[in-house]
């Protein structure tokens, strides 16, 4: 007598389901992670920039005016031009767009993960949704090469937004547990947090 494939199979798809979940809890956190490192680089360009451009322009205001301020206004500008330097070295808009470019992917690896969890996972055959995580894995491991380490400061930022509902979907709140009805409404429905 043959034994019943369905124990193993069951047994398998729980596992894809579990790996599936841990992918998506691990691209969330590396997004979010992301978009507070991205947040941090848009401080550091304003914070350099307003006042470089501030000091370049009464630099200049002070050398036309009078005549007397050379000595302040060549001050003015190599501080100016010092700060700029910097900013030209630091180049927070590119790590500011880089950040922003690898949230959005591991959003992607996320929301993949969840869908092929809830909504393929139950019909496609074991082998099939093997593959599909297999496909996930790589993704969410090239995004992993391509990131830059984010520093702590990030990730604590990321885990408080979390905790604090970040990346939750009213529909998700909204879904009746055994025997429970959907609520006809609910204030704040439609909104989703991303911190």
């Amino acid at each position: 007598m043959a034994e019943n494939p369905e124990p193993e199979a069951q047994a398998r798809r729980a596992a894809i389901a579990d790996e599936l979940r841990r992918l998506e809890e691990s691209a969330m956190y590396s997004a979010q992670t992301q978009f507070e490192t991205a947040k941090h680089w848009r401080g550091v360009h304003l914070m350099m920039g307003i006042p470089t451009s501030l000091l370049a322009a009464v630099a200049g205001t002070t050398a036309l005016v009078e005549s007397t301020g050379r000595i302040a206004a060549g001050i003015l500008a190599l501080v100016s031009a010092g700060i700029s330097a910097v900013m030209t070295t630091v180049n927070a808009p590119l790590r500011m767009s880089h950040a922003t470019g690898c949230a959005n992917a591991y959003l992607e690896v996320q929301t993949a993960a969840r869908q092929a969890r809830t909504v393929d996972l139950p019909v496609l055959p074991v082998d099939e949704a093997r593959l599909v995580l297999a496909e996930l894995t790589a993704r969410r491991d090239e995004q992993n090469r391509a990131a830059d380490p984010p520093g702590r400061r990030a990730y604590r930022r990321a885990q408080a937004n979390i905790g604090r509902g970040g990346q939750t979907y009213a529909v998700d709140h909204d879904r009746p547990a055994a025997g429970r009805s959907v609520p006809a409404e609910r204030p704040g429905a439609a909104e989703s947090s991303y911190g």
